[in-house]
C-alpha cells in the first residue's frame, strides 16, 4: 500500500483524535515500518489494519466509520493535490464511471506500485450506476466515501447503496442513483 495512504492516515489522526492518540495507535500495532513512512513508500496492508483495529478501540468507533471518515479526507487531498484527475468531469456518474479506465490508469503513473481495487460497470446512464468493487482488501467503506465525496464535490446528491457479494467485503455491488441535479 502507497505511503500516502498512511500519511495522510496518521494526519486526519491527529486532526481528529490528537497527537497522543497516533504514538498510541502506533506503539500498540507493533509496526515493521515502526509508523515512519514516506507518501512515496510502499508499506504492507497489514500496518494499515493494525492502525485501524487499534484506533477503532480507542475510540468507539468501527472500522467502517473510520474508513468513511478517512475517505472524505483522503477525497480533498486527492481534489488538491491532483485536481486534473476531477476537473475533467462534469458528472459525479462520469467520473465514477472512469475509475477503472482514467482514475487508475492515472494513479498508477504517478504510483506505478500501488495496489487498486477494480470497478467493473454493470449499468450506466445519466441518473444511475451500478458497480462492482473487488479488493482483498474490503476497503469498500473507503470507496463509499469516496464516492459520496465525489457527489458532493459536485453539489450533487446521490443515494447510494451497497450490497456485499462477499461475506468478507472483497466483492461490494454499489447501486448509485441521484436525487437532484
Amino acid at each position: 500500500m502507497k505511503g500516502i495512504v498512511f500519511t495522510e492516515f496518521l494526519e486526519l489522526v491527529e486532526d481528529k483524535f490528537g497527537l497522543e492518540m497516533v504514538d498510541t495507535i502506533i506503539e500498540q500495532s507493533n509496526l515493521p515500518s515502526n509508523g515512519v513512512y514516506t507518501s512515496i513508500g510502499t508499506y504492507d496492508f497489514s500496518e494499515m489494519l493494525s492502525l485501524l483495529k487499534h484506533l477503532s478501540q480507542h475510540s468507539g468507533l468501527s472500522i467502517d466509520d473510520l474508513l468513511l471518515t478517512y475517505a472524505e479526507h483522503f477525497f480533498s487531498v486527492l481534489a488538491g493535490s491532483y485536481p486534473g484527475l476531477i476537473e475533467k468531469y462534469k458528472d459525479p456518474i462520469e467520473l465514477l464511471s472512469s475509475i477503472e479506465n482514467h482514475i487508475h490508469v492515472e494513479v498508477q503513473k504517478i504510483y506505478p506500485e500501488a495496489e487498486l481495487p477494480t470497478f467493473e460497470i454493470i449499468e450506466k446512464s445519466d441518473q444511475k450506476l451500478v458497480m462492482i468493487y473487488k479488493s482483498s482488501r474490503a476497503m469498500y467503506s473507503f470507496g463509499l466515501g469516496l464516492m459520496r465525496k465525489t457527489f458532493e464535490y459536485f453539489d450533487t446528491t446521490a443515494s447510494i447503496s451497497y450490497e456485499k457479494l462477499a461475506a468478507d467485503g472483497t466483492e461490494v455491488k454499489f447501486s448509485i442513483v441521484k436525487t437532484n441535479e
